[in-house]
């Protein structure tokens, strides 16, 4: 598994493998059951995750009661709250694991030790961050211009082993739509010759 990280050190450092082994040895990797909150939303976060594998859905709670789907994360994916600058630094978001996952825990103090000790994991994590920031603005734009069957399609063609991965009303959710939307737009779509 933490040969997904020696491919982010050796793409984004100059770090040789010595190095590269020293950090690995420093990170630790947790696995976690299906169902497991890893932030729950009221919480001030004290950690981020980098999935090495598995998928995590963030949700909130409305004033109704209802669990509304912002993302889905996966393989190869980083969640991490930027909370710390703020008055308010708790959660707007709970992170619960949809499926048994593998990942990468880091403890924000532990963190600042670690990049000032290593300053190339730290330009690492930010040229990450920022690839991570470029793509989430490009699918926010689209995703907000799309009609539902357009979302869905986009789903489809981007992760599509997703589908298969979450349970349908989460799905639907993070689309925007109802499930039996959801099931109409997939009839719909799988009954059209391709």
């Amino acid at each position: 598994m933490k040969d997904i990280l020696f491919k982010y050190m050796s793409r984004w450092t100059s770090m040789n493998e010595e190095e590269q082994q020293v950090i690995m040895d420093l990170i630790p990797v947790e696995h976690y059951k299906k169902g497991t909150v890893l932030i729950k939303q009221g919480d001030v976060p004290t950690t981020c995750y980098f999935i090495l594998k598995g998928c995590v859905r963030q949700y909130s709670i409305d004033e109704e009661g209802r669990e509304i789907t912002s993302n889905f994360y996966t393989e190869e994916q980083a969640i991490a709250i930027f909370n710390h600058h703020k008055l308010e630094k708790a959660s707007h978001y709970t992170f619960a694991c949809v499926e048994d996952a593998v990942m990468v825990v880091g403890d924000l103090d532990t963190e600042k030790d670690m990049y000032n000790k290593y300053p190339q994991l730290e330009t690492m994590t930010r040229m990450m961050i920022e690839e991570n920031l470029g793509q989430v603005q490009e699918e926010f734009a689209a995703f907000i211009a799309s009609t539902p069957e357009e979302r869905f399609k986009t789903l489809l063609m981007k992760n599509p082993l997703l589908i298969e991965r979450v349970p349908q009303h989460q799905l639907a959710s993070y689309l925007g739509i109802t499930p039996e939307s959801l099931s109409r737009i997939k009839k719909r779509l799988y009954q059209k010759p391709r």
